[in-house]
C-alpha cells in the first residue's frame, strides 16, 4: 500500500480524497495555488506545496510543478480527482517515468476512451450499442453532408476530443450543416486543440444513464448500478440520483452487462464510468467512458455503502476489486450547489461568504470545501458543495432533500440553493419524467424573500 498520496486537485473532491488517505493510515499531501492558500484541502492536508499563482494554467495544470512537488515530498502516489489531469494520458505517463503511481487510468486507456470515435469503434467490437453513425471523422464538409443523408436527419455533429457539450451541434436539415461544420470545428480547435469531428444519430427525447464500473489488473471486472444524470444544463450536470426513476431490472440487467463488457474491452482498472444515452423506448446506446472518478460517485457510495475512493487507491496498488454487482438497495440524490446566480443566467458569483450553516440529520451528506469566512476565487469551476440525501425511497429522499435545502445558509453570494428548492417541488421531476431537455422548458422563479 503506498506510504504518501498527493492530491493533484483542489476543493472538495481534494478534501474527499484526504479524508479516505487518512482512513486507510495514508499520509497525504495537497498542492495549492495562490487563490486557494485558505482551502480546507490545504489545512487538513499533513502537507501542502504551492505550486504557482491563481491561473490553473500556471498551476493545476502545470505537471513539471506537481511532479516536483510529489518528489520534494516523498509522495509514490498521484489521485488527480476530477477534472484538471485527470484524464490526461500525457500526465498519467510523466508519473510512470517518474515511477510515481498515478490513481487512474493508464496513458492507452486514457487516449483508447478520450477520443471519442475510437471509443466507438471499440465498444462496437465488443459488442456494446451504440449511437447509428458513420465510421470514422469526417474528412470535409461535403463527407459530412453524405453522412447526415445516410443515418438519416436530425443528426448530432460532435467534436472527437469533446466534453462538456464543447463541439457539439445539433442538426435537423441540411441547410444547417455548412454553419455547423464551421462553428463546431473553430470550438473544438479553440477548446481541445484537435477539430476533427464525428456525426451520428440524434436521440429524440433521451436520458442520461450511466453505469459505474470497476476492474483490476487481475482481470475481474464488476459494475456497481447506475445514476440518473437527465437533469442538465448546457451538457453539465446539476442534479444526479440513483437508482433512476425510469429504470426496471430488465434495463439495468443489460446496462451492467455491457458496461463490464465495456470495461473488459480496454482491460480497464481502477474505478470508472460508462455513459449512455436511452430513448423513450429503453434503448441504449454508449456515449463514452470517463477513466477516473466522477462528481457524483457520492450517491453510489450510499446506496451501495462502498467507498469508491478507497477502492481506486486499492485497485492501484495492486489488489483486486471488493466489489461485484450492485443493484441499489437506497435512493440517494445529488444537488450541486454552484456560486452562480440563477436569476441571471447562472452567471458565477465569486466572493466572499460571511454566514454558512451546512444542514443535518439522518440521510445528509455534504461534501464541500467553504466555510464562513472563506472567499471563493473566480478562477475555477463554480461548484462549491454536494448535498447529498439517502433514503428508503424516492419519495422520502426527495422530501428528505427539501428540508435539507431549506436549512441550508450560504450568505455573501449567490448560489443555486433557491434553483434546487423550486426543481424538488416540480410535478416533472417528482414524477421522474425528466430527459435531458428538461432545463429547456423549467422556468426559474427566484423567491420572494
Amino acid at each position: 500500500m503506498f506510504k504518501k498520496i498527493l492530491i493533484a486537485n483542489r476543493g472538495e473532491i481534494a478534501l474527499r480524497v484526504i479524508r479516505t488517505c487518512k482512513e486507510m493510515g495514508i499520509k497525504t499531501v495537497a498542492v495549492y495555488s495562490t487563490a486557494d492558500a485558505d482551502s480546507l484541502h490545504v489545512r487538513f492536508a499533513d502537507e501542502a506545496v504551492c505550486i504557482g499563482p491563481s491561473s490553473s494554467a500556471d498551476s493545476y495544470l502545470k505537471m513539471t510543478n506537481i511532479i516536483a512537488a510529489a518528489e520534494i515530498t516523498n509522495a509514490d502516489a498521484i489521485h488527480p480527482g476530477y477534472g484538471f489531469l485527470s484524464e490526461n494520458a500525457k500526465f498519467s505517463k510523466i508519473c510512470a517515468e517518474h515511477a510515481i503511481k498515478f490513481i487512474g487510468a493508464s496513458p492507452e486507456m486514457i487516449d483508447g476512451m478520450g477520443d471519442k470515435a475510437s471509443a466507438k469503434a471499440t465498444m462496437i467490437k465488443a459488442g456494446v450499442p451504440t449511437v447509428p453513425g458513420v465510421e470514422g471523422l469526417m474528412k470535409d464538409l461535403q463527407h459530412a453532408k453524405d453522412s447526415a443523408k445516410k443515418i438519416g436527419y436530425p443528426v448530432m455533429m460532435k467534436a472527437t476530443a469533446g466534453g462538456g457539450g464543447k463541439g457539439m451541434r445539433i442538426i435537423r436539415e441540411e441547410e444547417g450543416m455548412e454553419a455547423a461544420w464551421e462553428s463546431a470545428r473553430q470550438e473544438s480547435l479553440a477548446a481541445f486543440g484537435n477539430n476533427g469531428m464525428y456525426i451520428e444519430k440524434y436521440i429524440e427525447e433521451p436520458r442520461h444513464i450511466e453505469i459505474q464500473v470497476a476492474g483490476d489488473q487481475f482481470g475481474a471486472y464488476c459494475h456497481m448500478s447506475e445514476r440518473d444524470c437527465s437533469i442538465q444544463r448546457r451538457h453539465q450536470k446539476l442534479v444526479e440520483e440513483t437508482p433512476s426513476p425510469f429504470m426496471t431490472t430488465k434495463l439495468r440487467k443489460a446496462m451492467g452487462s455491457a458496461s463490464v463488457k465495456a470495461a473488459a474491452a480496454v482491460k480497464y482498472e481502477g474505478v470508472g464510468t460508462v455513459e449512455y444515452l436511452v430513448d423513450k423506448d429503453r434503448n441504449f446506446y454508449f456515449m463514452e467512458m470517463n477513466t477516473r472518478i466522477q462528481v457524483e460517485h457520492t450517491i453510489t457510495e450510499e446506496v451501495i455503502g462502498f467507498d469508491l475512493i478507497k477502492e481506486q487507491i486499492k485497485i492501484a496498488a495492486g489488489k483486486k476489486i471488493s466489489g461485484k454487482n450492485y443493484e441499489p438497495k437506497m435512493h440517494a440524490i445529488q444537488c450541486r450547489i454552484n456560486a452562480e446566480d440563477p436569476q441571471n443566467g447562472f452567471r458565477p458569483s465569486p466572493g466572499a461568504i460571511t454566514t454558512y450553516h451546512a444542514p443535518g440529520g439522518h440521510g445528509i451528506r455534504i461534501d464541500t470545501h467553504v466555510y464562513a469566512g472563506y472567499a471563493i476565487p473566480p478562477y475555477y469551476d463554480s461548484m462549491i458543495s454536494k448535498l447529498i440525501t439517502v433514503a428508503q425511497t424516492r419519495e422520502e429522499a426527495i422530501l428528505k432533500m427539501e428540508r435539507a435545502l431549506s436549512e441550508y445558509v450560504i450568505e455573501g453570494i449567490k448560489t443555486t440553493i433557491p434553483f434546487h428548492r423550486q426543481l424538488m417541488q416540480d410535478p416533472l421531476f417528482r414524477e421522474g419524467n425528466c430527459t435531458t431537455k428538461f432545463m429547456e422548458t423549467f422556468e426559474y422563479k427566484a423567491p420572494k424573500d
